[in-house]
């Protein structure tokens, strides 16, 4: 693995945590929107990271790859779905226009403790990759200055 491959690995990572703290505060800020542009509420968004330039991890794969260096390729945002597994907010105000015949209100399924833990999260580990990056650029700048 050549010192420009760590670059990348960072980079990526810090890519993909810039991007997911950009859903996250998507998913902030639409906490209390009950009718997007087809009808429904909000619901929140997850974001999903997979290797970048990974082949699918079958066994034969993994085995005939066993005897090889570590390559490392990144990360990368294989794809932002839908949270369907969280339950909608229910709440009782009769007054709302979006309210049911019973006088229910669907809020978003987004719980702000739970996105500000995800978003400390995503920081720390955008933080983490830059101190790699600049590990990585130090080790660099070192190994440069001893071929002087």
């Amino acid at each position: 693995m050549s010192i420009f491959s760590s670059f990348d690995i960072n980079a990526s990572g810090m890519t993909a945590q810039r991007y997911r703290m950009d859903i996250i505060s998507e998913n902030v800020a639409n906490s209390t929107t009950t009718r997007t542009a087809d009808g429904t509420p909000y619901r929140r968004k997850v974001v999903t990271f997979e290797q970048r330039n990974g082949q699918a991890a079958s066994f034969s794969n993994v085995f005939s790859r066993a005897s090889d260096a570590f390559r490392g390729k990144g990360v990368r945002v294989s794809k932002v779905s839908e949270d369907t597994w969280t339950n909608m907010v229910m709440a009782y105000d009769p007054s709302h226009p979006d309210a049911d015949e019973n006088g229910y209100v669907t809020y978003p399924n987004v719980n702000i403790v739970t996105e500000m833990t995800n978003l400390i999260d995503a920081s720390r580990s955008f933080e983490a990759n830059a101190t790699a990056f600049n590990a990585s650029k130090s080790i660099a700048m070192k190994g440069l200055e001893m071929g002087q």
